[in-house]
């Protein structure tokens, strides 16, 4: 009997084992023969989670339904089905290797997608030939519906999650890159009366660098808006940043002027993108009620970047003993050590971003379930121990993800890496432009004109008159220079020496005989048909100063900045330049009290703005988006008519100050209205389109103002208050996002 029973029990086992081996070749070769159908419709978050319910069935381990541990399980069917899903199951699915490893999810515990994510796993394999033949429009009104659901989930879920140490965290990293774009907008102006005297700049010259960061701006903000809703606001913020910090790296070193208008416009379109990535990115981490705050908050950093260049202009460029040279090939003077350090804010967003998810939002809309959930739960996590509740645990455990309507295409390993290259950037090009002209379709159309006229009509007078300010300022101060200027006419001078400082003065029909100017400096000095005869000229620097139709006879220049191109309609007799100072050499004879007091405008400009931020900031939910931006814009337009009265430099400041705070209101409501007009998937791709067409009406502002500077006002403030009256005008037009759910 023992030996009939250890009989039966070794067959029992031979029979169970052979079994085993069946089932797992059964299982195998049905992988083998779902991977590539599972190539071509691997969505990514639409997974089947039913191969780790069946390897628990195989070992015996069968559970209850539920959703322990955030799992979905799904024991409906009959156990008799589990080799004929087996055979149909692949495990093609991110997380997964061909060694057949558990997916990484399925260890975390992450809840699999709702039915919509179905889907896209086992089930979409028997309607996958069909799908070629699906009617479009079907598909998109599926597509649209699973997008309304989620809005609507999410918004739920953002409330749970709170709003704590998660948010302030983002809050000051994505500042940082606000930062950043706020700096280079004054870098070059700030740099120009340095580099113009550092590159012997001409008028054109200065005219297009003081343009070429907008226009860098311009495309920057088109290219990466078009590809944070593609790729991610993450990983697109920070290709944009590494891009302007590189360049501004490269502009701080480089000699030339052709090299460092290219950094310029290189860093431009780096920074280009951090506005409608920021906003958009923080946006899909804050609920409905703290929307607008919030994102008026974030516009601060936008003001403290202008603080921070001012300041920092300020304290380096007066300091002209910073600089060094290496023979008259390399010069490096104190504006450069400011340009690099206008970069650091960026390199300093570039390491916090590293540290921060990808918007959970984008995750969803693009059908990765999983890692939304991870974030999300994240961002739960980390709000609750903030807030001393550890225990609270995140219940979401079903996410709706947004059906694709992308077809992936299985290249084959035989195809070479370019063609693959080459065919992924052509996939991700349509795919922007799709997306681009998606924000004109009829759906869209008249909300994206109408977002056009305001974001022209606000750019055209903010950054014409912010421009057109300090060059009046400027004028002011030309003007009152000229005032003080003395004139000497047929003096005549022989045998002295001279040296101390000359400036402001006008000599002209002067003689001078056998007279020495000696280590001085000469400010703004003129000379007209004077003639100098056997002089000697040692040790000169000179700041606008020229000699026009004079006569040099048997004279010495020794170690002097005097070139030739000083000289107008001069002839030089018996005389000899030795030693020169070679190249634009920057020097200390410019007018220090005018930089001074140019980067001190700044600063009163840009820290006007604070009490705009505030107000705008506790008032944007309270009274709404568009009440905000209209009347703000009203104000701003009457404020330009008291310009007409600025006849002074304090006057023309307080102005200024008036202006920048007034305006800011509109600008953070059009920011706020920006985002919740266009749904996630096209929201930085409008966004960026939108800023750059800011950027576009800033250089034809900018370029239309200043041409009247010194000519006359009242141009300037009939464009800018016409503008602004329009966009007021055309901002009530818009749909109130107010109370609304992020689309």
């Amino acid at each position: 009997m023992e030996d009939d029973g250890r009989y039966r029990d070794g067959r029992s086992d031979f029979i169970r084992g052979a079994k085993d081996i069946a089932k797992v070749a059964k299982k195998q070769v049905g992988k083998k023969m779902g991977r590539g159908a599972d190539k071509m419709a691997d969505e990514y978050t639409k997974r089947s989670y039913k191969r780790f319910e069946e390897e628990e069935d195989d070992d015996d381990y069968g559970g209850a339904p539920g959703n322990d541990a955030g799992y979905h399980r799904n024991d409906s069917r009959p156990a008799n089905d589990e080799d004929e899903d087996a055979a149909g199951h692949s495990d093609s699915t991110e997380g997964h290797d061909e060694d057949d490893e558990i997916y990484e999810g399925e260890y975390q515990g992450i809840p699999r997608a709702d039915s919509g994510g179905k889907a896209g796993g086992a089930d979409a394999m028997g309607t996958g030939p069909a799908q070629p033949f699906r009617d479009l429009s079907a598909y998109e009104a599926e597509r649209r519906k699973d997008q309304e659901e989620l809005a609507q989930q999410y918004e739920t879920i953002l409330q749970e999650c709170g709003h704590g140490r998660f948010q302030w965290t983002l809050y000051f990293v994505l500042g940082l890159a606000l930062m950043a774009d706020g700096v280079e907008i004054f870098v070059v102006g700030f740099v120009l009366p340095s580099a113009e005297k550092d590159m012997c700049l001409s008028e054109p010259n200065k005219g297009m660098l003081g343009l070429i960061v907008y226009l860098g701006m311009m495309v920057g903000a088109f290219v990466w808006g078009g590809l944070a809703d593609r790729i991610g606001r993450r990983q697109t913020l920070l290709i944009s940043l590494s891009i302007n910090s590189v360049a501004a790296f490269f502009s701080s070193f480089v000699q030339g002027y052709s090299s460092f208008l290219f950094c310029r416009l290189a860093s431009g379109v780096g920074i280009g993108g951090s506005i409608p990535i920021v906003f958009s990115y923080y946006s899909e981490f804050l609920a409905q009620e703290k929307r607008g705050e919030h994102l008026s908050w974030l516009c601060m950093f936008w003001m403290i970047g202008g603080i921070y260049a001012s300041a920092m202009a300020w304290a380096i460029i007066p300091h002209y003993g910073w600089s060094f040279q290496m023979g008259s090939a390399y010069q490096f003077h104190s504006w450069r050590v400011f340009v690099l350090v206008c970069a650091l804010p960026s390199v300093a967003a570039i390491s916090a971003l590293t540290t921060m998810p990808e918007s959970p939002r984008f995750f969803l809309e693009n059908g990765k379930h999983d890692e939304a959930w991870m974030i999300l739960k994240q961002v739960h996590d980390t709000n609750m121990r903030a807030k001393g509740y550890p225990e609270r645990v995140f219940s979401v455990t079903t996410i709706k993800t947004v059906k694709q309507m992308d077809e992936l295409v299985d290249m084959g390993e035989s195809t070479a890496w370019h063609q693959k290259w080459r065919m992924r950037l052509s996939a991700l090009f349509h795919q922007v432009r799709g997306n681009f002209l998606a924000i004109f379709s009829p759906e869209y159309r008249r909300t994206t004109y109408m977002m056009m006229a305001v974001w022209f009509s606000m750019s055209f007078s903010y950054y014409g008159l912010t421009v057109w300010f300090p060059d009046m300022i400027k004028y002011l101060q030309k003007q009152e220079y000229a005032s003080r200027t003395k004139t000497f006419t047929k003096e005549h001078v022989e045998h002295v020496t001279f040296n101390f400082t000359l400036e402001n003065q006008v000599h002209r029909q002067g003689q001078y005989f056998n007279d020495k100017f000696m280590n001085l400096k000469m400010k703004s000095m003129v000379f007209e048909d004077s003639l100098f005869e056997e002089c000697y000229f040692e040790d000169i620097t000179s700041s606008n100063t020229f000699f026009k139709n004079c006569t040099f006879i048997a004279t010495l220049f020794y170690n002097t900045d005097l070139f030739k191109y000083r000289l107008i309609n001069s002839r030089l007799i018996n005389s000899t330049f030795l030693h020169n100072k070679e190249g634009c050499l920057l020097s200390d004879v410019s007018d220090d009290n005018n930089a001074y007091m140019v980067y001190f405008v700044s600063f009163l400009g840009t820290l006007a703005v604070l009490p705009g931020n505030i107000v705008s900031a506790l008032l944007m939910d309270k009274i709404g988006r568009l009440r905000m931006l209209a009347g703000s814009s009203v104000i701003s337009c009457i404020s330009c008519f008291f310009l007409s009265f600025g006849n002074s430099e304090s006057a023309m400041i307080a102005l200024l100050c008036l202006f920048g705070g007034i305006s800011i209101a509109s600008w953070n409501a059009l920011d706020v209205l920006t985002v919740e007009l266009y749904p996630s998937d096209k929201r930085t791709t409008a966004f960026g389109f939108l800023n750059a067409l800011c950027k576009l009406a800033a250089v034809l502002g900018i370029s239309i103002f200043t041409s009247f500077v010194g000519i006359t006002k009242a141009v300037p403030i009939l464009f800018a208050s016409g503008a602004l009256a329009a966009g007021s005008f055309l901002a009530l037009k818009l749909p109130e996002t107010r109370g609304q759910v992020l689309q």
